[in-house]
């Protein structure tokens, strides 16, 4: 069975067991999250398909902390002045593995 969340804008294909990277949140002392924005189920006969969300369907994850994404790097130039000026960024991601989607 997989499904297909929505999380600030980004869509991930899910399985339980898979581990995804969803953009930086404040988690405090919670060691779970739940996905209520559910656009897909599928796997065990036909898919359910929300309008825009399926209801009563979510998805639950344990965070296993937060990563770093690569290092980004950008070079700003003025020609012919001699301005020449290199900045670097480094995104921070929520490690989350999914534990259940629950229809």
């Amino acid at each position: 069975m997989y499904a297909i969340i929505d999380d600030k804008g980004r869509q991930f294909k899910v399985t339980a067991g898979d581990t995804i990277q969803i953009d930086r949140i404040e988690t405090g002392d919670e060691k779970t999250i739940t996905f209520d924005r559910v656009l897909l189920v599928s796997g065990d006969g036909e898919p359910r398909i929300g309008t825009p969300a399926v209801a009563g369907a979510t998805v639950t994850g344990d965070i296993l902390g937060e990563v770093k994404g690569k290092k980004v790097r950008t070079v700003r130039y003025h020609r012919r002045k001699g301005f020449h000026k290199t900045i670097g960024h480094r995104q921070k991601y929520v490690s989350v593995k999914i534990t259940g989607i629950n229809v």
